[in-house]
């Protein structure tokens, strides 16, 4: 009997299709634009209208133009994304979809105030153009930050809106507002039935809000913080942002309430609310090796997977190979071992990880 297709496959065949008819897809509306689209499209790091350009993304390059006293961010897709996969072949096509249905949502309901809007987007000319956000990429984290992540997060999962990738070049902070600007791994699920938008909604459970801004962003800093500051302060932001996370799981959970959502949503939710309370009434450390070993965890794997690694992928995966080395018995009680794919023995696990390494340097990008 043929297995029930995936939501990820459902959507791939889907955009595969949408892609294969050259069927145009265009959101906003050229009259909001400084230039002709067809100008704008042909614009290149030369161009006297570029002030800056940002080769950092992996599915496009970012210009900031000035123009008529404004800034602007001109998004343009690579003529080959550099994640070697089929999410990659079709991630500037889901952004402008979500990008579309976010400011359907804005018009409808307000909101989305760390989402940065869209002023015109065109799939045949491959080019997304937004206000230019002052400020930098998000370098470092603290309470207004988190915060205010937390939030943007879980107003687009209430919407049915599941982000796959908060790292730290996909965020803007300005001084008083963390933004988030790209939407290339953002995918449709259904909050009221769903998790996720991963297996077939409701059978990943292990993928969620905060589970994606630790694993892709926030524990690639608490590392940083451990060998700047040491343990103790590692811990002590690590206990902020699960009392951040609490909070805002805790208020999603009675906006899907009152939503509908089904008795398994919302359970899930408790649960995990729960979990990280009844661990914060101790030290909270035993959590942090469990939730550490998963964020590197699952970032190795997604990069190696992408072909799309990096020096901050060695560090991470240097971080588990010290674990198992110095702490393999805290991992092992933690429950932190629980979901690996071979024997949980310390000898076993070090061969995987080594050779996982060395993966993760052929697979080094510029």
């Amino acid at each position: 009997m043929p297995s029930t297709p995936s939501l990820n496959d459902l959507r791939q065949q889907q955009q595969l299709a949408f892609l294969a008819q050259k069927t145009e897809l265009r959101i906003g509306h050229a009259h909001a634009c400084p230039l002709p689209p067809e100008h704008l499209a042909e614009l290149d790091e030369h161009a006297s209208e570029v002030t800056a350009v940002l080769e950092s993304g992996l599915t496009a390059r970012v210009f900031q133009l000035k123009l008529a006293g404004a800034d602007y961010a001109l998004k343009k897709a690579r003529p080959n994304c550099l994640v070697q996969n089929l999410d990659g072949q079709t991630s500037f096509l889901n952004e402008l979809q979500r990008r579309a249905e976010i400011d359907a949502l804005r018009q409808r309901h307000g909101g989305f105030s760390g989402i940065v809007p869209t002023l015109y987007g065109s799939l045949a000319q491959g080019i997304i153009l937004s206000p230019w956000l002052s400020g930098g990429t998000l370098q470092d984290w603290d309470e207004r930050k988190l915060i205010q992540l937390f939030a943007s997060g879980a107003e687009l999962c209430r919407h049915g809106l599941f982000e796959w990738d908060f790292c730290p070049g996909n965020l803007i902070d300005d001084g008083r507002q963390l933004w988030l600007f790209d939407f290339g791994y953002m995918y449709r699920f259904d909050p009221l039935t769903q998790f996720n938008s991963a297996g077939q909604g409701n059978d990943v459970p292990e993928h969620h809000l905060a589970e994606r801004i630790e694993t892709r962003a926030y524990f690639a800093w608490l590392l940083e913080q451990e060998q700047t500051r040491g343990q103790d302060s590692a811990l002590a932001a690590f206990r902020l942002e699960k009392e951040i996370a609490i909070e805002a799981y805790r208020k999603l959970r009675l906006e899907l309430g009152a939503d509908g959502a089904n008795g398994d949503v919302l359970g899930w939710l408790d649960g995990l609310g729960q979990q990280w309370r009844q661990a914060l009434r101790g030290d909270g450390e035993a959590l942090y090796w469990q939730e550490g070993w998963r964020s590197h965890r699952l970032d190795l794997d997604d990069d190696i997977r992408g072909q799309t690694c990096t020096p901050r992928t060695l560090a991470r995966c240097d971080w588990m190979l010290n674990a198992l080395q110095g702490n393999f018995d805290a991992l092992r009680s933690s429950g932190a071992l629980a979901h690996e794919t071979i024997r949980p023995e310390r000898g076993a696990l070090l061969d995987h990880y080594r050779r996982l390494r060395s993966q993760a340097e052929d697979f080094q990008i510029a």
